[in-house]
């Protein structure tokens, strides 16, 4: 069972700080804590993967993920991100809430490698949507959780592109399913953005690795 109710978890994690300078080339937005509170919560309560489990946050940004797998139990979570300012905030925050058992690295999820292929037994990720520049960005990291993880992978994904993504688990071998459906919340956080914060319907997925077909 989830060691904390879902509405303790959110008053946790509204407490982070987030980032300093978002950079839109790489599509940095904070995840929302009520958002993070709920996948979270979810992955815990309803699945058991996260308690006592190693877990691996691919594009960990500041840390939101990451700080709310512990709080949910996680034996060790390690967080990757490319950005360093984020990275600097990340540790921060993880200093601040004294949590000794996680750890950010700085490494390009795309080039992680055989080091750590099999590692974890539970991959988190909200990655970028991949629409500034990168398209097929968002699916390049559910396929890099999946060399990672042994149990499962956890993924955000707007919903315009369940389609292509059940066609893609397929390829992988690997069963995907929605678990939830979600209103994901994105502040203005840049100078192009016209409105104060936009609702974007969001697939929580889960990949269950541990069935994965040869």
């Amino acid at each position: 069972m989830a060691r904390l109710k879902m509405k303790n978890l959110e008053e946790f994690l509204q407490g982070l700080d987030g980032f300093e300078n978002p950079k839109v080339q790489l599509e940095q937005y904070c995840t929302p804590a009520h958002i993070a509170s709920c996948v979270l919560y979810n992955i815990q309560a309803r699945y058991d993967d996260l308690d006592g489990k190693l877990v691996g946050d691919l594009g960990c940004g500041c840390g939101m993920l990451s700080i709310g797998a512990f709080l949910l139990g996680s034996s060790l979570t390690i967080g990757f991100e490319l950005d360093p300012e984020a990275l600097n905030v990340f540790h921060s925050n993880i200093t601040e809430m004294e949590i000794p058992t996680i750890d950010g690295i700085q490494e390009n999820v795309l080039s992680l490698g055989q080091k750590w292929e099999n590692v974890f037994d539970t991959v988190i990720t909200n990655p970028p949507f991949g629409t500034k520049n990168n398209p097929g960005l968002d699916i390049l990291f559910i396929k890099a959780g999946i060399h990672l993880a042994t149990n499962a992978v956890y993924s955000l994904h707007k919903t315009s592109t369940r389609e292509y993504i059940s066609k893609k688990a397929k390829d992988w071998h690997v069963k995907g399913q929605v678990v939830a459906e979600l209103k994901y919340n994105i502040e203005s956080s840049y100078k192009f953005h016209k409105y104060q914060s936009k609702d974007i319907q969001v697939d929580f997925w889960r990949f269950a690795v541990d069935e994965k077909e040869t």
